[in-house]
């Protein structure tokens, strides 16, 4: 998908999965976050310079009116420290992670497959590498952090992250590879008809 209408169909559908879920981070259907911007690198690379900022903004905006309707001001909420502001490289990573998969991507095969998930796992493990630094050494909640706290603590919520995040990027190789498909088949039609 190249043309700019499908481009700013794409970014519109991110900033409603991002909408929709970071609004309940913890609840029933997880976060989409962190997939968000990794299949944004891949369809909006060219995007980069504009969209990325904007898909950070939306993110905190929508922390901060989710913590104020809860009735607490945005530096009191637990999960917000000076640490916060690791989130942009965190989300940086997820987003060239994505990038990275679009370079030379001709066709969903299993070889580009294979590269989406071990750059998944990869930007997944950046990711968190930030996100759960920046939370466990400047909050307020962990008591006495120490390194092999932080390792535990990096350890224990890797996989329930990474399995979020490929649940979601799933779901998009799944619909990219079906929109291949039924372009491949348009394709042969209008060209079996002329």
């Amino acid at each position: 998908m190249t043309t700019t209408a499908q481009r700013a169909f794409i970014l519109f559908v991110l900033v409603l999965l991002m909408a929709a879920t970071r609004v309940n981070h913890f609840a029933a259907i997880p976060d989409a976050s962190w997939a968000v911007f990794f299949i944004a690198g891949f369809h909006l690379r060219s995007w980069t310079r504009w969209a990325f900022p904007l898909l950070m903004v939306l993110a905190i905006v929508i922390d901060v009116l989710v913590i104020r309707a809860s009735g607490i001001g945005y530096w009191q909420h637990y999960c917000v420290s000076p640490g916060t502001a690791l989130l942009v490289p965190a989300y940086a990573a997820m987003w060239a992670g994505g990038a990275l998969l679009r370079q030379g991507y001709r066709s969903a095969d299993w070889t580009a497959l294979a590269k989406a998930a071990a750059l998944l796992a990869a930007a997944v493990a950046v990711c968190h590498l930030f996100a759960q630094s920046g939370f466990y050494w400047t909050s307020d909640v962990v008591a006495a952090p120490s390194v092999q706290g932080w390792a535990q603590n990096y350890v224990d919520w890797f996989l329930p992250y990474l399995r979020t995040a490929a649940i979601y990027v799933g779901l998009a190789a799944a619909l990219q590879l079906a929109t291949e498909q039924v372009v491949k088949l348009l394709h042969a039609r209008h060209d079996a008809l002329h």
